[in-house]
């Protein structure tokens, strides 16, 4: 039995069965399914379907992201960068924004421009910044979101 697909059948059924979902997903994840594992560390990281807790959500994260989950890769990065449930650290942020640019997640290929914008956790280079920022709008990242960390509208929202 696929455990994972079993899950996102009952999750998203009229009316979904999270309860149902959650042992689906524990299962696939125990079977070493990162794809369960990233879910699960959402649904804590969330406060989706299970209490929030932060603590749990990046140790399931941290297990995905050793399968280069690009979305676990990018939800540690912004952890790491908030200091949501692990001990802040910058270069971290940034190791993490870049695997997960690398692993295929666009809004990252935006958050490493943004990093060597604003010298988070990498040295400032304006250069590099702009090449990853220029391929972050080609990837249809939105263009207002590159102005705002060039500072021509002001940085604070995520696209």
């Amino acid at each position: 039995m696929d455990y994972y697909k079993a899950a996102f059948k009952q999750i998203t059924k009229t009316p979904p069965n999270p309860q149902k979902a959650l042992q689906y997903l524990q299962k696939a994840h125990a079977e070493g399914n990162p794809d369960a594992t990233y879910a699960l560390g959402t649904w804590y990281l969330f406060g989706q379907h299970v209490g929030k807790n932060l603590r749990k959500a990046v140790a399931f994260l941290q297990e995905a992201a050793r399968y280069n989950v690009a979305n676990a890769l990018y939800d540690l990065a912004i952890c790491y960068e908030k200091g949501e449930g692990i001990r802040k650290s910058e270069r971290l942020a940034f190791e993490y924004y870049t695997r997960a640019a690398l692993y295929g997640d666009h809004q990252s290929v935006h958050e490493v421009g943004r990093c060597y914008y604003y010298g988070i956790g990498v040295k400032r280079d304006k250069k590099v910044s702009d090449i990853w920022l220029e391929r972050a709008e080609t990837l249809g990242i939105l263009k207002k979101a590159t102005k705002k960390v060039r500072g021509q509208v002001g940085y604070g929202v995520k696209t």
